[in-house]
C-alpha cells in the first residue's frame, strides 16, 4: 500500500451554525482526497486543502467525458462514533464503473483506509441533527491531454466531502429519470 501525506489547511474555512439551512452539495470541508495514475499505476495518495485542480484544456475527461463518481455519507452515533455504510463496497462498484469505461481500478483497501483517515480529519464537519450527514463524493476523472478518441493513460482519483441535509429540501417531489435496462449498478 502506497503512503498517504497530509498537509493540513492554514485557514480552516467556516463551519455551518445552522444545520437547517444545510443544502446538498454546497459547502465542502477543509481537505480532499487525491491520487494520480500515470506509467501504469496509481500513485502518490494525499490529503490536501480543499482547491481547484488545473487541468490541460485537452484533458480527455473534456472531450470524451471519461470520469465516473459515486457516493456514500458518513454519520456519527450516540457514542460520537463515525459510521459509514459499506464503504468498501463502494469502492468496488466504482471498480465496476471504471472498468467499463477503460480506467484503470484502484485499490479499494487503499481507498477505504485514505478515506477513513480523511472523515477522521474532518469529523467536525459531520452534522448530527436527523436528515444531516456528510455526504462522501469519490471520483476518477481522464486528465492525460490528448485529442483522440481512446482511454487516457493518466488520471485523477479524488474524494470530496460535504456536509449535507436532505437532498430535496422541499421533500420527495416525482422527479425525472432515465432507466437504464441494460447495465446494473448495485
Amino acid at each position: 500500500m502506497g503512503k498517504l501525506t497530509i498537509t493540513r489547511a492554514q485557514t480552516p474555512k467556516p463551519k455551518f451554525e445552522d444545520v437547517s439551512r444545510l443544502e446538498f452539495g454546497k459547502l465542502y470541508t477543509d481537505h480532499m482526497l487525491v491520487m494520480d495514475y500515470s506509467r501504469g499505476r496509481w500513485h502518490d495518495a494525499r490529503i490536501v486543502p480543499y482547491a481547484d485542480f488545473v487541468l490541460d484544456p485537452a484533458a480527455l475527461v473534456f472531450h470524451y467525458g471519461q470520469a465516473i463518481f459515486e457516493g456514500l455519507k458518513a454519520y456519527k452515533n450516540e457514542k460520537d462514533e463515525i459510521l459509514m455504510f459499506r464503504p468498501r463496497d463502494n469502492f468496488l462498484r466504482l471498480n465496476r464503473s471504471a472498468e467499463r469505461l477503460c480506467i484503470p481500478p484502484i485499490d479499494p483497501d487503499e481507498a477505504l483506509s485514505n478515506l477513513i483517515e480523511l472523515v477522521r480529519l474532518e469529523s467536525g464537519w459531520i452534522p448530527t441533527d436527523p436528515g444531516t450527514s456528510l455526504y462522501v463524493r469519490p471520483t476518477i476523472i481522464a486528465t492525460e491531454p490528448a485529442l483522440g478518441v481512446r482511454a487516457s493513460d493518466q488520471y485523477r482519483f479524488f474524494i470530496i466531502l460535504s456536509p449535507v441535509g436532505p437532498y430535496y429540501a422541499e421533500g420527495m417531489k416525482p422527479t425525472r429519470i432515465y432507466v437504464e435496462n441494460e447495465y446494473v449498478r448495485a
